[in-house]
């Protein structure tokens, strides 16, 4: 689907009930002349009217689905923690005598609402990565290690995360969480590239299994996009099914 499609068909669709929860962010509920009216982080001076009383169902659908996603997200995190946590030490061992500097990685990266988190990852390149600026990682990228190739082929290295989803910082179905730097430069030329930030970010998602690093800024935030309108529990389950295949073949990796 082309952005310029996907615009017409969210603006087509602001009149049916479910796009007022899909893309509300800090959702307020009042009856304006007999009718539900959201409001909510959607775009600057939107107001979505649906129709009487369908809007609370809807909202509740959507707070159902929410509070069923977070609970699978606490058990899937905290059983797949004590499972990593022997994997983890070992592969931290193996980074630390590779290459001096820090095992785990901290980095700075935009979450739902645009709020601010740590993204906890192993170190996967040479401590000295960015000494010439913020880069975007490449195939074959000279900066990643020999260990730090590995776990990347595994998505070892992105275990850590599970920290996060526990905090609740993140999913684990979700677009992936960018960095402040790359969310402005490429909103110059996709200004929907922050829809993204209407869900919790994800140690994988809909973009990371239909293409994830090969995917341009335009791909990734088209199947993004795809995600959080069409977002449901079949749905993570098919993206969770289709990451555990990608881990097996070692599809994607940069």
């Amino acid at each position: 689907m082309e952005l310029r499609a996907w615009r017409r068909k969210r603006e087509n669709a602001v009149s049916r009930t479910e796009i007022s929860i899909e893309y509300g962010i800090q959702i307020k509920m009042r009856m304006v002349g007999g009718r539900w009216a959201m409001e909510g982080m959607v775009g600057k001076g939107y107001r979505i009217d649906v129709g009487r009383g369908s809007g609370y169902i809807s909202f509740l659908r959507k707070y159902t689905f929410n509070g069923m996603k977070r609970l699978i997200d606490i058990l899937l995190s905290l059983v797949g923690l004590i499972i990593s946590i022997p994997i983890i030490i070992a592969a931290g061992i193996l980074v630390r005598i590779e290459t001096e500097g820090p095992i785990l990685y901290t980095q700075e990266r935009v979450g739902k609402d645009g709020r601010i988190f740590l993204i906890y990852k192993l170190r996967t390149m040479n401590s000295n990565a960015e000494m010439d600026g913020i880069q975007w990682a490449q195939r074959n990228d000279s900066r990643i290690t020999k260990v730090g190739r590995v776990l990347r082929k595994t998505r070892i290295d992105e275990l850590p995360q599970l920290i996060n989803i526990l905090k609740g910082e993140m999913s684990i179905v979700g677009p992936r969480p960018e960095r402040l730097y790359f969310i402005t430069e490429f909103s110059k030329d996709l200004p929907e590239f922050s829809e993204r930030l209407a869900v919790r970010p994800g140690l994988t998602g809909w973009s990371q299994v239909n293409g994830g690093y090969e995917l341009s800024p335009a791909e990734k935030l088209e199947k993004d996009l795809y995600y959080i309108e069409n977002q449901s529990i079949l749905l993570d389950i098919i993206i969770i099914l289709k990451t555990i295949r990608i881990l097996v073949t070692f599809e994607g990796a940069r």
